[in-house]
């Protein structure tokens, strides 16, 4: 069987986003003929830990775990901030009142001495590890995926070592990523981004993203083909959770969510339909799990449904199937169309939440790659951020279905071309071509 090297920082115990689309890979890797051989922290100082996650580490999968040195302590301690508090990517603080000069310079640090990211001083004793390992423990080809982007200078430096094929993995932008704009960036810093990318861009022999707006993105910036290979869902996270739906009108959300992405328009809908309609009033409970931007809160407030929403914090990730599964509506927020990158953000929820086969209601670019997708699995619609008529007919046309009882959820076998084994597949299928040219 054909090795491949997997550089990621993120892995269990980490929990969020950024771990699950390559522990579901390597799960599946196997089964096309490629065995994974990870790369990772080994004392990392992760926002999120999710113990649950760790059942899908094959067991005949080799980890290779590596101290790192990270500043999120020292950053912490120089702020007065409680060691167990999560620090947010880019050390950008969310509330305008905990803003002070000691933040804004921890920020012009971050931005202009971390490059790429705060994980830069994990780069060359990476290297030099991995050369030995290598030399000792060949591999056919070489994976990174970011962020965190310092994963690709590790290959890089390797690529130009060794010559090994390599494909680097872009789950975000680099210099395109919502927060690039506020590391308040010197223009050497800003130039040394913007070159380091590129070189990661041109060098690598694949460059994959996860949506075909961000491959077009990313292949203008590299003046190359990037290929997309979507994040998809895993069946065996939901194959034994049954359909046991709340007896209320429940919409849910799940995961973080940023004040950029505050459907002001769909609280106040919400608001106008609780006054017209006292069973909706009633009925209504809004989930809310996950890490929530205070800016979200208090325009939820502000429109008084603070007595409908119930706030949870991130729950581990054996349990989302079974919140998917209860609910009547599951809401996707992305971002308005005025945002550069709106119409190509698909992130990994929207998978789960279609395997759910419960309705989707996602605000965001009607003409972006989400709406794209729901239309053609039939598993929801989209509105855009300003349409708040759309919305409250939307609302109440699914609300009235709930009535009647004929929400039914969503069968339509087009859902299965999104799992995690037909996207591995489609990645072994790239690491052949990769290994072969």
């Amino acid at each position: 069987m054909k090795r491949v090297l997997i550089i990621t920082y993120y892995w269990p115990p980490s929990g969020g986003s950024g771990v699950q689309r390559w522990l579901k890979m390597s799960k599946y890797l196997p089964e096309y003929g490629w065995q994974p051989v990870i790369y990772t922290t080994e004392n990392a100082e992760y926002p999120i830990i999710d113990h649950s996650l760790e059942k899908d580490v094959a067991p005949n999968i080799e980890v290779i775990r590596r101290p790192i040195t990270e500043p999120y302590s020292a950053y912490k301690k120089f702020l007065g901030i409680n060691k167990d508090e999560t620090v947010k990517m880019g050390f950008i603080q969310e509330k305008e009142k905990n803003k002070s000069w000691k933040s804004d310079l921890s920020l012009w640090v971050r931005g202009n001495f971390f490059i790429p990211d705060a994980r830069c001083g994990w780069v060359k004793p990476s290297v030099r590890f991995l050369k030995e390992y290598l030399n000792e423990h060949p591999v056919d080809a070489i994976i990174s995926t970011g962020p965190p982007h310092s994963m690709h200078l590790i290959a890089l430096k390797l690529k130009e070592a060794l010559g090994l094929p390599w494909i680097a993995d872009f789950r975000d932008p680099w210099t395109e990523i919502d927060y690039y704009n506020d590391l308040h960036l010197t223009a050497w810093a800003d130039r040394k981004h913007h070159r380091l990318e590129q070189e990661v861009l041109t060098k690598a022999d694949k460059v994959v993203t996860v949506a075909p707006d961000g491959a077009r993105r990313l292949g203008r910036l590299g003046n190359r083909n990037v290929r997309t290979i979507y994040n998809g869902f895993d069946r065996d996270d939901d194959a034994q959770t049954p359909v046991n739906l709340s007896e209320q009108f429940t919409i849910t959300y799940l995961g973080v969510l940023s004040k950029i992405q505050n459907p002001s328009n769909l609280w106040q809908a919400l608001a106008e339909l609780i006054k017209e309609d006292s069973k909706f009033d009633k009925s209504l409970r809004i989930n809310m799990i996950g890490q929530i931007d205070s800016a979200v809160v208090s325009s939820i407030d502000e429109n008084g449904l603070t007595q409908h929403v119930a706030y949870s914090p991130y729950i581990p990730h054996d349990q989302v199937s079974a919140v998917h599964r209860s609910s009547t509506l599951l809401l996707l927020l992305l971002m308005p169309d005025s945002e550069p990158r709106a119409k190509g953000l698909l992130t990994g929820k929207l998978f789960e939440y279609m395997a759910s086969g419960r309705p989707i209601l996602c605000i965001g670019p009607e003409d972006g790659d989400a709406a794209r997708i729901l239309r053609e699995t039939g598993a929801g619609q989209t509105i855009s951020f300003e349409g708040k008529e759309k919305m409250k007919e939307a609302l109440k046309n699914l609300y009235q279905r709930y009535l009647e009882n004929t929400l039914e959820g969503n069968t339509n076998p087009k859902v299965e071309n999104y799992s995690r084994q037909v996207m591995t597949q489609q990645y072994a299928a790239l690491l052949n071509q990769a290994i072969n040219e």
